[in-house]
């Protein structure tokens, strides 16, 4: 039992001291034969911080709540739940962003393809010169 009080407790301390809507953090606590899981629900908007940037902040719970679990020889594992209404991007936003980005990364890959091709008819050039002026005219 105080093995479910610390990890428990220890999670909604630090979700609820990082998230704007801390009465709508809520966690679900199972156990099963492959440990303990801590499901975790937020309000929509709280999303972001709880997942940080790049997942970091996710990752940074997670590892505390794993050490929490060590200490009780238990495997605790966190789920972070989407919520539902949850914010999300109109289709018309993903579209034009990865149209943005595919060409981004053609134009790229165009100047790479056009950078050797300049280097190799500079090269072609001084060649081409310094035979011309080992010949002896």
């Amino acid at each position: 039992m105080t093995e479910e009080i610390e990890d428990k407790k220890f999670l909604e301390f630090v979700v609820k001291s990082i998230v704007d809507h801390p009465s709508d953090v809520k966690i679900e606590r199972t156990v099963d034969e492959m440990g303990v899981l801590l499901s975790l629900h937020v309000h929509p908007d709280d999303m972001g911080q709880v997942i940080g940037r790049s997942g970091a902040t996710a990752r940074a719970i997670r590892t505390l709540i794993r050490i929490i679990g060590l200490k009780s020889h238990s495997r605790v594992n966190l789920k972070i739940e989407e919520p539902e209404g949850g914010r999300s991007r109109p289709a018309s936003h993903d579209a034009s962003h990865s149209e943005e980005t595919r060409k981004t990364v053609e134009k790229k890959e165009e100047e790479k393809e056009e950078a050797p091709k300049e280097e190799k008819e500079e090269e072609k050039e001084k060649k081409e010169d310094k035979d011309l002026g080992d010949l002896d005219l």
